[in-house]
């Protein structure tokens, strides 16, 4: 009897110990990480440190440190388009914006489908699709997708939200730019509601963003948060301290420092040297031939631009360090991204105006010249849907789930902002809908991201995942004012407005896009054509909202007879 017991004892040990080995040999499901987003607007791809710019961006680079950057990532070229895409996961003219926040009716009178001018309601946000599956969202900054025709944060899945309509504005004296939304509820420009009736935009943006973390803590939800930047869009502002740090800085000229972002940009891996550095246009002053009081004029405008980058770049550090005292830093995956390229409007001479150019109530563009800075090694700008327009610097932080191995690599397989809906899904096992609220929803354009942030280098030299992420040549594609593009693998066909020739470039040899081979290859360059034409339909970009742009003007609208008419000028939101 005794024997039996023991006998017994000793089986349910066994059974007890195999059990406890079976589950430790099992993997255990990692937990959902949080993610934050942070949309800069009108970011050059190469003003950061870690991308070869001469700006102090210390907390920047350390998320590229610490992290991966991203070398041929894309955005749409434009503000509100980009915005629209990276809420969706679809191409912009699919979520309703395929050019600003003013609807575009076509021959019939009714309003386009691509051009309505706000978040269309066959398509969900990725806090509509991420707050069902348990986590809690929220958003801070620049909205603009529509909030003048109803489409507002607080009704397309945001549980929190501190918002401007559209930007424009740094400081509470904006006027009617500056008027914010805390949850719904218009507080102005602010003093009231928590709201503090004093603030630079940078900050404030920052600060609600860790108000809503806590609160997302206290209700021990995984959390989402979209902060988007004002900066460093026009009208830059910024308080007097940061701008007289920079003072003096940009007087070496723009030809001189593209030169030497160049070759940082060599050093560091991101471009190679078999690229040539895009040309300074011919209309664009050289840098000498300019005399000492212009000099001081172009430097003082830079250094206003800088001021409002160097901010930022501390507001980031203290998200990222309110995350880690909070204990969420390890488990939180930070994106950081551009809406466009570096901004020319305003053309050469750019814009500097007010008593206290940089400070409340002033207006100061930096113009082309800077732009061109801005976009090193490209040529074009914001608008346009060359390089220069469309690579957008993206760095990924998320010390729980990129490899260490891959910490400050770079990561050059191409990706799109339609990819950061799909990745969302994925890393919180979200279900993207079929309907939303009786409407049928269009399937996402894009692909997760996370083979490239999870995997471990391959035993190959090379940084990168061994696998793509699909199995053939990506497609993916761009419109905006008529310039257009369509890229398959390393082939890239892109026009200047919808009158202007294609354009055939192979990025791998030429990634500046100084060789045009369209003569060359023209079968090539008409299957890609008829690729992007095929999108154009399904997409909603047809019929083209076509602009004449110049590079260093502003749009004019082309009727229907193919003839140009002004557009009247209106202060940019």
């Amino acid at each position: 009897m005794k024997s039996r017991s023991l006998r017994s004892i000793a089986r349910s040990l066994l059974l007890f110990s195999s059990c406890a080995l079976l589950y430790a040999a099992e993997p255990r499901s990692a937990p959902r990480p949080n993610v934050v987003i942070i949309l800069a607007d009108d970011l050059g791809f190469s003003d950061r440190g870690c991308y070869g710019g001469e700006i102090a961006t210390p907390h920047l680079d350390a998320l590229a440190k610490n992290g991966l950057r991203f070398s041929q990532f894309s955005n749409t070229a434009r503000c509100c388009p980009t915005r629209a895409s990276l809420l969706t996961g679809l191409y912009p003219h699919q979520a309703g914006i395929g050019h600003m926040t003013s609807p575009r009716k076509g021959p019939d009178g009714a309003v386009l489908p691509g051009y309505q001018g706000q978040l269309a309601d066959t398509c969900v946000t990725i806090a509509e699709v991420l707050r069902p599956a348990g986590y809690f969202t929220a958003m801070t900054g620049k909205w603009h997708v529509g909030q003048g025709l109803g489409t507002v944060p607080w009704k397309r899945g945001f549980d929190r939200s501190l918002n401007a309509a559209a930007g424009g504005f740094f400081f509470p004296d904006g006027g009617k730019n500056a008027n914010l939304f805390l949850n719904g509820v218009s507080v102005g420009s602010g003093g009231t509601a928590g709201v503090p009736a004093q603030w630079y935009s940078t900050d404030l943006w920052t600060d609600f963003g860790l108000r809503f973390i806590d609160e997302a803590r206290a209700a021990q939800k995984p959390f989402f948060l979209y902060l988007a930047h004002n900066a460093p869009h026009f009208p830059l502002q910024a308080p007097a301290e940061d701008i007289a740090r920079f003072r003096g800085k940009f007087k070496a000229g723009w030809d001189k420092l593209r030169a030497e972002r160049y070759r940082r940009q060599v050093a560091l891996g991101l471009v190679d040297p078999a690229w040539s550095l895009a040309p300074r246009p011919a209309h664009v002053p050289a840098w000498d031939s300019l005399n000492a009081a212009d000099q001081d004029r172009y430097d003082h405008m830079m250094a206003i631009y800088a001021a409002t980058l160097f901010r930022m770049d501390q507001a980031i550090g203290r998200l990222v360090s309110g995350l880690r005292e909070r204990g969420e830093l390890d488990r939180t995956l930070i994106f950081f991204l551009s809406d466009n390229g570096g901004n020319a409007e305003s053309g050469v001479p750019g814009r500097f105006l007010g008593q206290n150019p940089g400070g409340p109530g002033s207006t100061v563009f930096v113009g082309e010249c800077w732009a061109m800075l801005e976009n090193t090694p490209f040529r074009r700008y914001k608008h346009f849907n060359h390089e220069g327009g469309i690579a957008t610097p993206l760095i990924a932080h998320w010390p729980a789930g990129i490899p260490a191995a891959r910490h400050g690599q770079w990561e050059t397989q191409p990706g799109h902002l339609i990819d950061l809906m799909a990745t969302c899904v994925d890393l919180a096992g979200a279900n993207y809908p079929a309907t939303f609220n009786g409407k049928a929803i269009q399937p996402m354009e894009g692909v997760s991201l996370k083979p490239l942030l999870t995997s471990s280098p391959s035993p190959s030299s090379s940084p990168s995942p061994s696998l793509p992420l699909s199995p053939s040549p990506r497609l993916l594609y761009w419109e905006h004012e008529g310039n257009a593009a369509v890229r398959r693998g390393d082939w890239k066909l892109v026009r200047y407005e919808f009158r202007g020739a294609w354009e055939l470039y192979n990025l791998k040899a030429d990634r500046t896009e100084e060789h045009n081979l369209a003569r060359e290859q023209p079968a090539l360059a008409a299957e890609l054509a008829g690729l992007w034409e095929a999108w154009a339909k399904r997409a909603h970009v047809h019929p083209v909202q076509a602009f004449a742009i110049e590079p260093h003007g502003a749009p004019s609208l082309i009727d229907s007879a193919g003839s140009t008419k002004a557009k009247k000028k209106k202060k940019a939101p």
